[in-house]
């Protein structure tokens, strides 16, 4: 069985919060606990997705959308959508000072996949596919 909640914010740093907050509390509701590395993961990931959307998104009003699905094998499903018609791109790493630039990075690091939907009406939206990783046992070692 699966599930999935799907939710608007305005395109304001303030909403990136209230984003993970949501996602978060989600998947607390659907059975994640608190330490379980895919909740860690998926939470980060749309703070990054939000924060991109929220940094890169046209012009100054407007909204983006968020969507996770948690799939039948526990896997999450992520989605950031906005009205830019623009793939993101990974940048260069740059150097360890800077601000920005590591976004997509850890996108590509934490996920099984992930890649760009060009939606009509010029939207896009970032998806990204969050694996189940192991939770660790006491004494850190992951559980099989």
């Amino acid at each position: 069985m699966s599930r999935r909640n799907v939710f608007r914010l305005p395109r304001h740093p303030a909403s990136v919060a209230l984003a993970r907050r949501r996602v978060h509390d989600h998947l607390i509701a659907w059975g994640r606990t608190e330490g379980d590395g895919s909740l860690d993961d998926t939470v980060l990931l749309i703070s990054e997705l939000a924060t991109n959307s929220v940094r890169y998104g046209p012009g100054s009003e407007g909204e983006f959308e968020v969507a996770v699905t948690v799939l039948a094998d526990g896997a999450c499903f992520i989605e950031v959508t906005d009205a830019s018609g623009q793939s993101p791109r990974i940048r260069g790493t740059g150097t360890w000072y800077e601000e920005g630039g590591r976004g997509l990075r850890l996108v590509e690091t934490l996920t099984e996949a992930w890649g760009v939907w060009h939606r009509g009406c010029g939207g896009t939206t970032v998806w990204a596919l969050v694996p189940v990783t192991p939770t660790p046992l006491p004494g850190g070692t992951p559980a099989p």
